[in-house]
Formats: structure tokens, C-alpha cells, sequence
């Protein structure tokens, strides 16, 4: 049978590793939190906000998902093959080779792959953590842009590679600067409890601005 979305969901979050338990520990948390908040500001018992937290919530969690196929510390899902032929050294490679702007090629092929595992633990945390980011909804508008601007990476890196439809990259870009410009973790998020304290705090006001920006 072909692999289909409803397989493929049900083989991800049974697969009995170590990194399915963070996974449903992110999908209680993120559902803790919209409870605690649906139950604490009678004015988030809306169906748009509702819509808001399921929205950023599955979008959290295909981060989470792809993530996996970059696992540190060989950021790969398949450590037996040799460096470049899978994982995230294979697609920092097809950048290099279809990249959109000459000077994106350049830069990988002269900078990122000569020092992979100096670049591929950053990329990795930035969207391992713009996953938990949206799925408990805390520093939304922060890591929405952080996640903005790596799939902007991969929409020009991938722009002429063989089998890529670009467009779909940027669909995605344009989900994370929703994100982003309407604020989403304030709907059943961290973010709502943030905003609600953010005026009984004494920050100075340069931490104030500070969080304001990422909330």
C-alpha cells in the first residue's frame, strides 16, 4: 500500500524511540496550556482562537517531525550512510548545487559544508525550537520569524532542485509570517499569560521592548 497521511501520522507518534516521548510530552504541555488559558481569560473561549493554537499546534509539530531527519550528533537519520548521501549534509549539498542566487551557492559550498558540524547544530536547535515554540505557543512572533527565515533559506536553496516544487516553501514562509504578524501565541499560548503579567512586572525598559518584540 502507498504510504498516505493517516499511516504516516499513526508510524510517527507510535514509534517506540526516545524522541516520540518528547513529542507527546510537547503535545500534553501544548494542551495543559490552552486549557489553563481557555479556563483563566473567558475572553480566549473563541473559535478563532481555538483555530490559532490548532494551526500553529500542527505546524509545531511538523517542525518536530522533519527535525528528525537531522538528529544530532550525525544529524541524520541514517548514520550508516556516508556524509552528504542523506540527512541534513545531503540538502545543505542540493542548495549548493540549485540555489536561486549564485552568491546562497557560493556560501555553501565555501562556507556551511567545509564546517558542517559547526553549522548544522545551529540550524538544528533553530528549528527544533521554533517546534516547541509553536506548539505551547511561547516567543511566537520571535521563532515565527527565526522559522521565516529558514524556510526562506530553503525556498531559494531549493529552488532548481530536480522533484522540489518551490512554491511549496513558500506557502510555508507565508504560514510563519502569519505567525508572526497576528501574534498566535497569544491565542491559547504561553504568550497570553505573558501579555496578561507584562504590566504587574517591574522590567526596565529595554527587557520590557525585549519581550514585547518576541510575544
Amino acid at each position: 500500500m502507498n504510504p498516505n497521511p493517516f499511516s504516516d501520522v499513526v508510524a510517527f507518534v507510535t514509534n517506540p524511540v526516545w524522541t516520540t516521548a518528547v513529542f507527546w510530552l510537547l503535545v500534553l504541555a501544548s494542551v495543559l496550556i490552552a486549557a489553563a488559558v481557555w479556563q483563566r481569560f473567558p475572553e480566549q473561549r473563541r473559535f478563532p482562537n481555538l483555530a490559532q493554537w490548532s494551526f500553529r499546534f500542527v505546524i509545531g509539530a511538523f517542525c518536530q517531525q522533519q527535525s528528525l531527519r537531522k538528529l544530532r550528533p550525525f544529524y541524520t537519520d541514517h548514520p550508516e550512510a556516508p556524509l552528504a548521501q542523506t540527512g541534513h549534509a545531503y540538502w545543505m549539498g542540493l542548495m549548493g548545487k540549485h540555489a536561486a542566487i549564485p552568491l546562497q551557492a557560493d556560501f555553501v559550498n565555501s562556507i556551511v559544508l567545509p564546517h558542517f558540524y559547526l553549522f548544522a547544530p545551529i540550524v538544528y536547535a533553530a528549528e527544533v525550537l521554533t517546534g516547541v515554540s509553536l506548539m505551547v505557543g511561547v516567543f511566537v512572533r520571535l521563532f515565527a520569524i527565526i522559522g521565516a527565515l529558514q524556510i526562506l533559506n530553503l525556498w531559494l536553496g531549493l529552488y532548481s532542485a530536480p522533484g522540489e516544487w518551490p512554491w511549496t516553501y513558500f506557502f510555508l514562509l507565508l504560514l510563519q509570517l502569519m505567525f508572526a504578524v497576528h501574534c498566535y501565541g497569544r491565542s491559547l499560548g504561553v504568550d497570553a499569560i505573558l501579555i496578561a503579567q507584562r504590566g504587574s512586572r517591574s522590567e526596565t525598559g529595554i527587557i520590557r521592548r525585549l519581550l514585547a518584540a518576541a510575544i
